[in-house]
């Protein structure tokens, strides 16, 4: 039996954290005993875990730099006795790398989850350095393998790729036209979705600019932004120097626990991007038959097949944005016909089976690899 801790800043509803809750989840309990540390605070997903009888511990960082948390975790993973450590998400795989050192963990792993052009010089350093105490850095994506190999200067033997995965169970019932009444828009009125962070990598600027220009030919057409982020009042104030917002033709929801609901009730998702890992939001619109328009960003490329399961354009273009956007609007065959191609490639390529098996297998094979090496269950 080997004991895992997962590591991660919150447990909020975004890509990471539900790609750590399914694979904590779907891990065998008679292989493996899991359990999960939230670094700064905790979220909507701990009932996910609770409810899958995984214990999760709050570390409650408070500062950007803080010894208190960093000794919390560490007396955790001292007391916990793990065989395997996996951080996720810059923060926690800072504090977690350093925590697993001095708790004396045998395994270290950390996932990456994004080709992440924000990081400066000074993360790209932090990177490096903690790679010496990691035993395997897993991307999502190739793109995100190879910007850590080739832009942060990770080692190859340190890198490896496990795809996220999606989980196969059917969407439920929705009523799209009740969905719709419930944001007040109108049922025959088409609807376009975008489900994220509302940070600059996400391209929601682009997306505005789309809808600016679609508004004089398609004016019934509603996109709907489920999500929040330090740039929603720059956004609200672009689109209302653009009169989106008070034509209704662009509405900002904020955080929603709903958005697969939103899907639903969608026409197609929307995902401007400047990169990404591989976006879980992409895969659950394929899994539920939308089609997808992105842009062809690092990551997303990876998912979304041009003219096959959806439609990419440029990065930063939102004049080819809008054309993709109207032909998705304007040709219900076409929705038809991407939306089942894109359901098929993430049951071929993107299952969450796949996803925690190959994980599985990589704890065994680093377990086993260790010198010494005593599962926890050995003293048990």
């Amino acid at each position: 039996m080997i004991k895992i801790l997962h590591v991660i800043p919150t447990l909020d509803r975004s890509g990471g954290e539900k790609q750590m809750v399914l694979l904590a989840a779907g891990l065998p309990r008679d292989r493996f005993r899991v359990e999960v540390a939230a670094l700064t605070r905790l979220g909507p997903l701990e009932a996910d875990l609770l409810a899958a009888g995984i214990p999760v511990h709050a570390i409650e960082k408070r500062r950007k730099i803080d010894p208190g948390a960093l000794g919390r975790l560490t007396r955790l993973m001292k007391l916990g006795r793990f065989d395997v450590v996996q951080t996720w998400i810059f923060a926690a795989n800072v504090y977690g790398r350093i925590a697993a050192q001095r708790a004396g963990v045998p395994v270290v792993i950390t996932a990456e989850m994004a080709a992440d052009l924000w990081k400066t010089r000074a993360h790209f350093w932090i990177d490096r350095r903690l790679a010496r105490r990691t035993d395997r850095i897993v991307g999502n994506s190739q793109a995100v393998v190879d910007f850590y190999r080739e832009t942060v200067g990770i080692p190859a033997d340190r890198l490896a790729m496990i795809p996220s995965g999606i989980a196969d169970e059917e969407p439920p019932s929705v009523d799209p036209i009740a969905v719709k009444a419930e944001l007040g828009i109108p049922a025959e009125a088409p609807l376009l979705l975008f489900a994220g962070r509302l940070y600059p990598q996400k391209g929601v600027i682009d997306l505005l600019k789309a809808a600016d220009l679609l508004q004089h030919v398609r004016p019934n057409l509603t996109t709907v932004i489920a999500g929040d982020g330090p740039l929603r009042e720059e956004l609200e104030g672009v689109a209302d120097a653009f009169e989106l917002r008070s034509t209704g033709r662009v509405r900002f929801l904020g955080h929603r626990d709903d958005v697969p609901r939103l899907l639903l009730a969608a026409d197609a998702l929307v995902l401007p991007s400047s990169f990404e890992g591989l976006p879980n939001v992409v895969l659950e619109a394929m899994r539920f038959r939308k089609p997808v328009v992105a842009t062809a960003a690092p990551g997303t490329t990876e998912v979304v097949v041009d003219g096959e399961t959806g439609l990419l354009v440029p990065v930063g273009d939102g004049t080819a944005l809008a054309r993709a956007l109207l032909r998705i609007v304007d040709e219900p065959d076409l929705r038809q016909r991407l939306g089942q191609a894109g359901r098929d490639r993430v049951e071929a390529h993107f299952r969450a089976a796949t996803m925690i098996d190959r994980f599985a297998e990589l704890y065994e094979q680093l377990a086993q690899s260790k010198k010494g090496f005593t599962s926890s269950s050995d003293s048990l």
